[in-house]
């Protein structure tokens, strides 16, 4: 049974979101409705969550705060928003899926899937773990504290918004409030590439790469990440 909860500083909107969840109460339970992202900041270590449902525009502490502010976490996010003046592409990178209000039931029902694909993909990475590599050390400061991680344990790291989303090999998230770019100079050996505007990713942990214009990388936790035509070339010549 996977465990979600719910952060929309609106009460009709969280409300009206439970409600549409229900029809999944057999393989998902919310377990907590929140409005205010200081009080749900302090209570989802706490639940043992699978997802959260994440409205993007909220006063005070909006979405990627309300993430910055955990610092690390290893949880899913669905991002809910009424608003489709952000760079949606870059929501979905790190997320499972985005729902733009009001939530279509279709929609609704995608995301559930790709969670539950996602949610499967992450079980079957943790039994295999990956032979820990000496490397150097990266600090990514967060609102809650400096987190110290080893390069080699950075399975890639994605652009979400003006935030840098780093996902780690024991399927940790941290949010860093730096851009992309700002990370490029310290992931520059070997290991690394940036093989679209909005991905950098570990090469150490391709497991497939699959053609097309620019292709598709699939690493092993699952993910697929496109290629930039631009990239092609040079991630060929590593591959080979």
């Amino acid at each position: 049974m996977l465990r979600a909860a719910i952060l929309d500083d609106e009460i009709r909107g969280s409300k009206l979101l439970a409600h549409k969840l229900a029809v999944f109460e057999s393989e998902l339970q919310v377990v907590g409705v929140f409005n205010q992202p200081a009080l749900a900041a302090d209570a989802v270590a706490g639940l043992n969550l699978d997802v959260i449902f994440l409205d993007v525009e909220m006063p005070v502490m909006n979405g990627f705060q309300f993430l910055e502010k955990l610092g690390s976490f290893d949880f899913e996010v669905i991002f809910t928003t009424a608003y489709d003046s952000y760079t949606l592409e870059a929501l979905r990178l790190s997320a499972v899926d985005y729902l733009l209000k009001p939530i279509d039931e279709e929609e609704l029902q995608t995301a559930i899937t790709r969670l539950k694909k996602r949610v499967n993909e992450k079980a079957k990475y943790k039994l295999v773990k990956p032979e820990k590599k000496p490397n150097n050390r990266l600090a990514l400061p967060t609102a809650e504290g400096v987190y110290i991680v080893d390069k080699a344990n950075i399975i890639r790291v994605e652009a979400m918004s003006n935030y840098s989303v780093f996902l780690l090999t024991d399927a940790k998230k941290i949010v860093v409030s730096k851009t992309l770019k700002e990370f490029e100079p310290v992931l520059d050996d070997a290991h690394f590439m940036r093989i679209n505007r909005s991905v950098i990713v570990n090469l150490d942990f391709v497991v497939k790469y699959r053609k097309g214009d620019g292709g598709t990388l699939e690493l092993s936790d699952g993910s697929e990440i496109e290629v930039s035509p631009q990239k092609k070339e040079a991630l060929l010549l590593w591959l080979y």
